[in-house]
């Protein structure tokens, strides 16, 4: 049925023991209603969404019937309560510890987002960036109010021009070992024949060690690249890829560890597929 208002569509599908059925409604003013139906074996499973537009709010609505009970997804997006700022709230019921309330703000060498969860206890997030297509610094924080300590703490410095890409990170992760210090290097010497230098430099607090690794590529022709890089654990690695298809890629990749050459190398055949 349609009308100068609505569009309505049936879809139903069938798949082996597996039968779906689905209903969308779409509404000329910003209203939209979906509706799934999934039968296996004697397990029914149902979910409907309902999305509802007035001027700069949006509200997105779900429920949605599984093995864990009903349950009610609500979202509501206000875009541009302030120039270049949006700000979504969400919920989950009857999760009550669900809730939480995120601020995005985008500005043209700026890009910023924080969350915090609505409970007793939260835990306050806080990405951004900052820069242009030449230089950029970034940041992404989580502090738990619970404990009065920070969870996460990453930093990233990037520089880029034409042919050259230089970047440098700090990963520490509260509790675990992922504390670390990552500087890379990426060089393109010639952009014709795709010869391509690259460095990596890794230090962990945790363990007190460094990871060098250096490496190469060169492309045979448009469809076929080699790539070499060797680390300060003797590891040595090489592949030659090869686009045999559109999209569609076969790998011959090796390994060997020069301190063990008693040791048989590591060869693998990888074929990747896409449509």
């Amino acid at each position: 049925m349609e009308t100068e208002d609505s569009y309505i569509s049936l879809k139903r599908r069938r798949d082996n023991s597996i039968e779906r059925c689905g209903i969308v409604d779409e509404s000329s003013n910003g209203q939209a209603i979906t509706s799934a139906r999934m039968k296996k074996c004697d397990l029914f499973l149902a979910d409907v969404n309902a999305q509802l537009k007035f001027r700069n709010v949006t509200t997105d609505i779900k429920v949605d019937t599984n093995s864990n009970g009903l349950q009610l997804f609500t979202t509501i997006t206000v875009d541009e309560p302030a120039p270049g700022l949006k700000t979504i709230f969400g919920f989950k019921v009857p999760d009550q510890r669900s809730g939480k309330i995120e601020l995005q703000y985008l500005h043209e060498y700026a890009r910023i987002s924080s969350s915090i969860g609505l409970t007793t206890n939260p835990i306050v997030n806080f990405s951004g960036v900052f820069g242009t297509n030449v230089l950029a610094l970034g940041t992404d924080i989580s502090f738990d109010t619970k404990f009065g300590n920070f969870t996460k703490c990453n930093a990233g410095l990037s520089f880029t021009n034409a042919d050259l890409i230089a970047s440098l990170s700090l990963h520490v992760v509260m509790n675990e070992k992922g504390d670390s210090v990552n500087a890379s290097y990426y060089h393109i010497v010639n952009p014709s024949t795709n010869i391509v230098v690259g460095a990596k430099v890794t230090y962990s607090f945790s363990t007190n060690v460094n990871t060098i690794t250096v490496g190469t590529q060169y492309a045979l022709d448009p469809l076929t690249i080699i790539k070499a890089w060797v680390n300060n654990a003797s590891m040595v690695s090489a592949l030659i890829q090869h686009e045999w298809l559109s999209k569609s890629l076969f790998t011959i990749y090796g390994e060997v560890d020069t301190k063990s050459i008693d040791k048989s190398p590591k060869v693998r055949l990888v074929l990747a597929l896409k449509p």
